[in-house]
């Protein structure tokens, strides 16, 4: 299942050419990424205090168009688990107005203790459901 939040373009997150700088849709995308964890009953902090890290590993983004000032969009998030220690965040940036895709993402991540090893957190088998 597919989780999505809205969210709204603000002035200051644009460059001089009047579109949303790209180092802003990582934001874009870890914020949702946290909301769906969240709705999934997965608090990131309460993990991270309790030494279970959810760690990107790579990020791979298809910028397809450019989010200008006021635009309204959906952050789409879909978790898929790729092997025992590996996952991906399967992310798309949707424009409201006119449903018009603006971004792909693959963000690739694990779990790792406190000792920055990889390992499978049982915590978070529930976002593969």
């Amino acid at each position: 299942m597919t989780f999505s939040v809205d969210l709204k373009v603000r002035d200051y997150e644009c460059d001089l050419q009047g579109i949303v700088n790209n180092s802003v849709y990582f934001n874009y995308l870890e914020h949702a990424r946290h909301e769906f964890l969240l709705s999934k009953g997965v608090d990131f902090a309460e993990l991270a205090a309790r030494n279970v890290n959810l760690v990107v590993i790579r990020s791979e983004v298809d910028y397809k168009s450019s989010l200008k000032p006021g635009d309204i969009f959906s952050v789409e998030v879909k978790a898929e688990r790729v092997s025992k220690l590996k996952s991906h965040f399967l992310q798309k940036i949707v424009r409201k107005a006119d449903g018009k895709l603006m971004l792909n993402a693959v963000i690739t991540w694990t779990s790792v203790n406190k000792h920055s090893r990889p390992y499978l957190a049982e915590e978070i088998s529930c976002l593969f459901d």
